[in-house]
């Protein structure tokens, strides 16, 4: 399909850019910057109308402005699972009282979410999630552990899928509950510390924290369909914005290639080529899906595509830096310094890759089941 940019959207290129330039300082405390981002009404810009602080702004201008904000100086979101996830799921399946209550602060860069799906014995099988809600009075006890939870040490809120049936098996008798994180004594988070030294992700304990029930999203027992719904939400514009982070990664390697001497080797050149191929059949694919593909398997192969291409981008890395990639701390204490280049974070990091956000051997099994009508996997098959 032809996706170009018309007149008007290369204007509010400029205004993004201009913008952009004269507010992204990478030194910004991303609290403050996510205010900043919905003073201006650069928070909700993908929502189907404008009313809660948001601007709108048409899909190919998404598009301009996921790329611009890759592009700049800008800090990393911190309010993009409430903005990306969350808000269109209450759009879709909220009340009326829900979206009035939530979405403003979302627009506005006041109120920060995390996500709670994930346990240590249902990670990629959701639906065997454990975390229990049991009712009282006018709301909900929540009591289990959720595991990989992003920003959970600055949240304000998390979107819980629960089980409300104690009876119940499989992605039956749950639900989907918005949980403040402000209940001491309730809810405890810590850190997960990772082979990169970094703690970008959390296990959170629930242990008696409450949820109302008007913040139910769904209905009782309705919280799969949600669930399901969000996690559509989960792969859109964004996935071109982080396109533009993964040419600028390959772009770096290729400047190591060549400082160190690898480019001259043949293998390398040719893997140098077919990733940047590679990268440009992601950027259509994007672009397709984008632009109205009805192919219910696209989420599960844009997952798969950019998961292998990115770890195999980790291990160019530190091919072309050679020996001196091996080397890293010699303390593995917990308060050791723990400094790595930017292609060894690369390597370790994306070693997660084709686990987290739906592992491959599940979006396989999706693209088997739903897209190629294969039989479905037997329960309990690895």
């Amino acid at each position: 399909m032809d996706f170009g940019f018309s007149e008007e959207d290369e204007d509010f290129r400029a205004e993004a850019r201009g913008w952009l330039s004269a507010h992204a300082d990478p030194a910004t405390d991303r609290r403050t910057w996510e205010r900043a981002l919905g003073g201006a009404g650069w928070i909700g810009l993908g929502w189907p109308e404008a009313g809660h602080g948001n601007r709108t702004a048409t899909l190919t201008q998404q598009v301009v402005w996921a790329e611009e904000y890759a592009r700049s100086a800008a800090p990393p979101r911190s309010g993009h699972i409430g903005e990306n996830l969350l808000a269109p799921t209450l759009i879709a399946h909220g009340s009326e009282e829900q979206k009035s209550r939530f979405l403003p602060p979302v627009a506005a860069g006041e109120e920060l979410w995390c996500q709670g799906y994930s346990e240590p014995g249902a990670g990629s099988d959701l639906a065997g999630v454990r975390t229990a809600a049991v009712r009282e009075g006018e709301g909900y006890r929540i009591s289990g552990q959720k595991i990989w939870t992003s920003l959970a040490r600055e949240a304000d809120w998390c979107f819980v899928l629960a089980r409300t049936d104690p009876d119940s098996r499989r992605h039956h008798g749950l639900s989907f509950l918005l949980v403040p994180m402000d209940q001491p004594g309730r809810i405890e988070v810590r850190p997960i510390r990772q082979m990169t030294g970094t703690s970008d992700f959390n296990e959170v304990f629930f242990d008696g924290a409450y949820a109302r029930e008007e913040h139910v999203v769904g209905g009782q027992g309705q919280g799969w369909r949600v669930a399901m719904s969000l996690l559509g939400f989960e792969r859109g514009v964004s996935t071109l914005a982080q396109q533009i982070g993964f040419a600028e990664e390959l772009a770096g390697v290729v400047r190591l290639a060549v400082r160190t001497g690898a480019v001259r080797d043949p293998v390398v050149r040719s893997r140098l080529v077919r990733q940047w191929a590679e990268l440009r059949t992601m950027r259509e694919h994007a672009l397709r899906t984008l632009g109205g593909s009805a192919d219910p398997g696209a989420p599960s192969v844009a997952k798969l595509l950019w998961a292998g291409w990115h770890q195999r981008l980790g291990e160019l890395a530190v091919q072309v830096r050679g020996a001196a990639a091996g080397v890293g701390p010699v303390d593995w204490s917990p308060s050791a310094s723990y400094e790595l280049d930017a292609g060894q974070h690369l390597f370790l990091f994306s070693r997660a890759d084709t686990i987290y956000g739906g592992s491959d051997q599940v979006q396989r099994t999706i693209i088997a089941e739903r897209v190629l009508g294969l039989p479905r996997e037997p329960k309990g098959a690895v």
